[in-house]
């Protein structure tokens, strides 16, 4: 059962007021009506709901500098929410809390082909900086699943990732800078238009902080010229230990595809049945590969991939022939989600990563894990580098059935350290793997990381609750408690 800081009841019973002192800094944008406060309750990760002190939805820089000002120096905390995709409850609202939505901050400021950049809202969704340049031949290349609707804020809190980041790189490697609101409401801008910026790698510090160290109103994102080809291959498998096995040995040969997507049977059938890309029903795994540049490029390495996967035994091989084939390809591996929701009451999405050697034998061992707690598995991961997204299917109906989903999803990301990666490549830790921290760090790197973000957030009122433990044992004092923490903290209604 997850445990979330102890409620301020002082907090809750002013309610009232910080509504007022805050209508007063955005007119417009309060909102404090119980049944409003209802569609901010929960993020992508659904089992978890809590509806929010209050919610504010400012327009400018400026009224989130007031905002944040007024709630630091008040003692409020604050919750920082983009498009409330997040699969990990990163954007989960407290009850003692205000949640800061930045939904409004939805414009495209700026377009420099000749730099090759764009200065947007963090409110834009990850395809709208896609649509916006695409009649230039560009596109900007972090492409989530949740692209159509995940916004850049978002994506920057998170470091998300997609289907193209094997060759193109996170988020953290296509942001050239951004402003940020501190708690105190101090306005920073790091990072600028170019590649490379003086001092301290600030930055690089933001970018992934799920919201703790600041609130990010302005983003300034690398775009990429369309390649001159691109093509895909769909490559079935009878075994999935084949498929994780080819894998590795397209990186070995020193193939960097622009997306290297697996899928395991369950998976297939589901986005199949959904989308109708053309996908052989009778694969273990289906490997999705696209490689992309100059035709010539593309050629050769598509002869190379080929050989390749036949020498670890594929029994089919398609290869778009146009760029609604390629299109088709990918509607799948993007709709898988969806997918298996068709197929199961709920499903539990996972996110881990681990080493490309590893794939095969972290495979058999969750399968072993889904036979042991009687729940389905599908899998549906960025192969390329590693970065596993199991759906556990259960049924929310069915009592106990979370509990177990819950206990199988932390075995797998036991699993993923244990054979030496990492507890998420993507969705970040939020509330679903905070838990979990210890498992990665020591007592002493998780002070060191508790001390980063005093540096920023010295009273603890940004995001409570997440990333960190809430209760462990500082490696000079003996134990101690979280800021906010106590021994028994009320538990969240689950669904």
């Amino acid at each position: 059962m997850l445990a979330m800081p102890h409620v301020d009841e002082k907090i809750v019973a002013r309610r009232e007021t910080i509504a007022s002192a805050l209508r007063a800094i955005v007119p417009d944008g309060v909102i404090d009506d119980p049944d409003a406060l209802r569609v901010y309750e929960s993020d992508g990760l659904t089992a978890y709901r809590q509806p929010p002190l209050l919610t504010v939805l400012p327009q400018t820089t400026a009224q989130v500098s007031q905002v944040l000002r007024w709630c630091h120096d008040q003692g409020v905390k604050v919750v920082p929410r983009g498009s409330g995709t997040s699969l990990s409850g990163g954007a989960l609202p407290l009850a003692d809390a205000v949640l800061l939505g930045m939904g409004r901050f939805n414009r495209i400021l700026d377009i420099d082909y000749q730099d090759r950049l764009v200065v947007t809202q963090p409110g834009v969704t990850n395809l709208a900086i896609t649509r916006a340049v695409e009649d230039a031949g560009f596109y900007y290349a972090p492409d989530p699943s949740s692209q159509i609707a995940c916004s850049i804020g978002g994506n920057i809190a998170e470091n998300s990732g997609g289907v193209h980041c094997l060759k193109y790189g996170l988020t953290t490697n296509n942001v050239l800078g951004v402003e940020i609101v501190l708690i105190d409401g101090e306005v920073l801008r790091l990072g600028g238009r170019t590649l490379e910026a003086d001092g301290l790698d600030l930055l690089g510090i933001v970018v992934g902080s799920e919201g703790l160290l600041g609130v990010v109103t302005e983003v300034t994102v690398a775009i990429l010229p369309r390649p001159e080809t691109a093509r895909a291959l769909l490559i079935g498998f009878a075994e999935v230990e084949a498929a994780g096995e080819a894998v590795a040995a397209i990186i070995a040969a020193g193939i960097i595809p622009a997306g290297m997507e697996m899928m395991d049977k369950a998976a297939t059938h589901a986005a199949e049945a959904f989308v109708g890309a053309g996908y052989p029903l009778d694969a273990e795994a289906l490997l999705i590969i696209e490689l992309d540049g100059p035709q010539a490029e593309c050629d050769h390495l598509i002869e190379q991939v080929r050989a390749i996967t036949q020498s670890y035994g594929c029994t089919s091989c398609r290869i778009s022939e146009n760029e609604a084939d390629r299109l088709k390809f990918w509607a799948g591996r993007k709709a898988a989600f969806p997918a298996v929701g068709r197929v199961s009451p709920d499903y539990y999405c996972m996110d881990g990563t681990i080493p490309r050697r590893q794939l095969a034998q972290v495979l058999r061992r969750m399968a072993e894990l889904s036979a042991h707690y009687e729940l389905g598995l599908a899998n549906v991961f960025h192969a390329g580098d590693g970065n596993l997204h199991p759906l556990i299917m259960y049924d929310a109906n069915v009592p106990g059935q979370l509990d177990k989903a819950e206990a199988f999803g932390a075995d797998i990301l036991r699993l993923c350290v244990e054979v030496g990666g990492v507890l998420t490549g993507e969705h970040g830790v939020g509330v679903e793997k905070r838990d979990l921290m210890s498992t990665m760090f020591t007592d002493r790197e998780l002070d060191q990381q508790r001390g980063l973000k005093a540096a920023f957030d010295p009273a603890g009122l940004l995001n409570p609750g997440k990333v960190f433990p809430l209760l462990h044992r500082c490696a000079e004092a003996g134990p101690v408690h979280v800021h906010h923490g106590k021994t028994a903290f009320p538990d969240l209604p689950r669904f």
